[in-house]
């Protein structure tokens, strides 16, 4: 499975690198036009920590999907994002995890004249929903892993390459979640991403 979204990211990132070619064939021309509704599907490389204490720190992979809406003329777009995750082999027990998020809330996109980049900035709440052995291992009445509460607070840099298509060069994202653990009942993750972007 871990083969597979990685091989279908790099599909899609070629791709996309082969529609920006025309864009850097002529001078940035990219005017300053009203923001669109969009669709990002990236890849996602998460950096957890499971209990107790410090950093017992792992890596899952997974994918995910957000959605951007524009809510009036200028920088402001709503904002929903769905993430999977999933390690199969963490510790010496070899536990597994899978963790969802799916998390709304708004962004702020600054504009920067006629550059091909689009930088932006987003703050984001909702829910997570964890399961796997490492879970149940470590918190067998574990009461909320199937609805804690998440926030992911981040931002990122899209580069333009068609009036269809941007590349996400980088998302990075500071994700909580507070699945109950037996120790602090919360997780500190770090979230990079990267993919394409579809304007509509």
């Amino acid at each position: 499975m871990r083969i597979t979204i990685k091989a279908t990211f790099v599909l899609l990132l070629a791709m996309a690198a082969v529609s920006a070619r025309p864009a850097f064939a002529q001078p940035a021309s990219t005017p300053d036009k009203p923001l669109r509704a969009e669709l990002a599907l990236d890849y996602s490389y998460l950096r957890s920590n499971a209990p107790p204490g410090g950093c017992t720190c792992f890596n899952l992979n997974g994918g995910s999907a957000t959605f951007a809406w524009p809510v009036k003329p200028g920088s402001f777009a709503a904002v929903g994002d769905i993430t999977i995750g999933h390690a199969g082999a963490i510790g010496s027990g070899g536990a597994s995890l899978t963790l969802s998020t799916f998390t709304a809330g708004a962004r702020y996109l600054p504009r920067i004249g006629h550059s091909p980049v689009q930088a932006f900035g987003q703050v984001l709440v909702g829910l997570a929903h964890a399961s796997g052995s490492l879970v149940q291992a470590n918190t067998p009445g574990t009461a909320n892993a199937g609805a804690a509460f998440a926030a992911n607070l981040g931002g990122g840099l899209d580069l333009h390459a068609s009036r269809r298509l941007s590349v996400r060069l980088v998302e990075a994202d500071y994700l909580l979640t507070t699945v109950d653990n037996g120790t602090n009942n919360h997780q500190n993750n770090l979230r990079i991403s990267a993919g394409v972007v579809i304007h509509f």
